[in-house]
């Protein structure tokens, strides 16, 4: 079993030491906190450091009505690079001897809520326009911070997107989703210098993308593709908006 072999976790008497005050955590809390731990213990993780040139997104976001979020545009960008590097689009059998290849495009998207973390998942994002999409995620985002989310609206994801971008930030290693095989985190864009033409300078807005994977099943030379891939599609938005 994994984990079996570590020492105890500390028991300590805090109050020993000051006053404190003791809250249960939620029941997403605790199943979260499960399967995040199984997953890092389980899975050799590394974390692919990039950036996205955002510059036109934003551009051609503001002409658009009603707006869609940023997320509308990366989960598209997503299918793009799950479909040029189909083995980010895989997940492990459980005995770990086969890589199970998926024919569909199914997006995870992380979601804060007041009781914990819950990844809602857009399906056949392949399939949809960028619309369709933002509109997805903006009811599983209503649902989740809702009444919750079943667990119909949680599986079946190809990959997944933890974004802080409204928050701040400039990288992190977002923990992969077991079974899926990669997860990509987004910070919050900054404004970047360039040089241009006769060294002029330009000025491009700039998405940190954080891109965490299993290493079993992809190598960084790929990891560092895909990031490529994805800022070249994101560079080109109008691409995204109807397809």
């Amino acid at each position: 079993m994994i984990g079996q072999d570590l020492p105890a976790w500390p028991a300590i008497d805090f109050a020993a030491f000051g006053e404190v005050e003791v809250k249960p955590l939620s029941r997403i809390q605790n199943l979260t906190a499960g399967f995040l731990s199984r997953n890092w213990l389980a899975i050799p993780h590394v974390t692919h450091h990039d950036e996205a040139d955002i510059t036109a997104l934003e551009a051609l976001r503001k002409t658009l009505e009603p707006k869609p979020s940023p997320l509308a545009f990366f989960a598209k960008a997503l299918v793009s690079g799950l479909k040029a590097f189909p083995q980010f689009n895989a997940s492990l059998d459980s005995a770990g001897k086969h890589l199970v290849l998926k024919k569909y495009f199914n997006i995870g998207i992380a979601i804060d809520t007041p009781r914990g973390l819950v990844v809602g998942v857009v399906r056949d994002c392949d399939k949809k326009p960028l619309t369709g999409i933002a509109s997805d995620i903006a009811a599983l985002s209503g649902k989740a911070r809702g009444r919750g989310l079943p667990m119909t609206d949680m599986e079946g994801g190809c990959m997944s997107i933890s974004s802080l971008g409204g928050i701040g930030g400039t990288g992190f290693t977002p923990i992969v989703n077991a079974p899926e095989v990669a997860i990509l985190g987004i910070t919050q864009a900054e404004w970047k210098p360039r040089r241009g033409t006769d060294d002029a300078i330009e000025w491009r807005l700039k998405a940190p993308l954080s891109l965490s994977y299993d290493h079993r099943v992809i190598n960084g030379a790929d990891a560092a593709r895909f990031l490529r891939h994805v800022d070249e599609v994101l560079a080109v938005p109008a691409s995204l908006v109807g397809a």
